[in-house]
């Protein structure tokens, strides 16, 4: 069934008007499209609050009963309040039956729990895109899109072109475009867990290098004197003969004889 949303036509315009409104728990709002002429509406704050929390009111036919007439629109634009939980203006389209509808409808992705990425090779799916414009009749606009994700893997990713629709409902792109959708990656906390032991790996090898040259130049312990065997004393120097001064040796106290014979 289709979402129902109550308003009544606003008699009064302009910024002050708005503001009272606003301050009275309404909300300000424009109906405009089909073959009659805009009409400024206005409706409860807090019920449409709550509507606008369902995704389906965004990506839906609603049925807004003004003035009790009821009539098939789109919601086509909100105003929301920078800081407050509150609706600032609402803009809502008439749609006929036989013209088809240009609007946003969300993206609901599936079995990425069954994806090659995920389930083998611990990849991470990032969803690029969360909703897509499209085509179509009222009678065939769809909640939402679904996308597989079944069938990815790392490396690769899923592009709006690929994505099966349902009939009666085509892409509401221009040219060329196909833009990605989702896409399977390596998580980079897991990229920087690789760099980090790759790194360390590297590291540990560098050390060991420089540690083998530094074990080599170690002498053996055969080769060290211990506390029972000393190294050798060095040899001491070999006296000269001459004496001091080179002069030979002292004659003997026999020789002062030889003054005797003198006389």
């Amino acid at each position: 069934m289709a979402i129902e949303v109550v308003a009544q036509t606003r008699k009064v315009q302009g910024r002050g008007a708005s503001r009272r409104l606003r301050h009275a728990g309404k909300v300000p709002g424009i109906l405009y499209g089909g073959k009659a002429e805009p009409v400024n509406i206005e409706l409860d704050q807090n019920s449409l609050y709550h509507q606008l929390r369902d995704e389906k009111f965004h990506a839906s036919i609603l049925m807004l009963a003004l003035d009790g007439a009821k009539q098939q629109v789109l919601l086509r634009a909100v105003n929301m309040h920078p800081w407050k939980s509150e609706v600032q203006h609402i803009d809502f389209q008439r749609v006929s039956a036989d013209e088809k509808i240009h609007i946003k409808v969300p993206l609901h992705f599936a079995n990425a729990e069954k994806s090659p990425a995920i389930k083998e090779q611990g990849g991470l799916i990032t969803h690029v895109l969360n909703e897509i414009d499209i085509r179509c009749l009222p009678a065939d606009l769809p909640e939402f899109i679904q996308v597989d994700l079944s069938n990815i893997s790392i490396g690769h990713s899923i592009h709006i072109r690929e994505i099966a629709l349902p009939n009666g409902v085509e892409l509401g792109l221009g040219g060329n475009e196909n833009p990605t959708v989702a896409s399977a990656q390596i998580p980079k906390a897991a990229i920087a867990e690789e760099e980090e032991a790759a790194a360390a790996a590297a590291a540990a090898a560098g050390l060991a290098g420089a540690v083998a040259p530094a074990e080599a130049a170690v002498p053996a312990a055969a080769d060290v004197p211990t506390v029972k065997q000393k190294a050798p004393e060095p040899a001491a120097p070999a006296e000269e003969k001459g004496g001091k001064g080179g002069k030979g040796e002292k004659p003997d106290k026999g020789d002062k004889g030889d003054k005797g014979d003198k006389k």
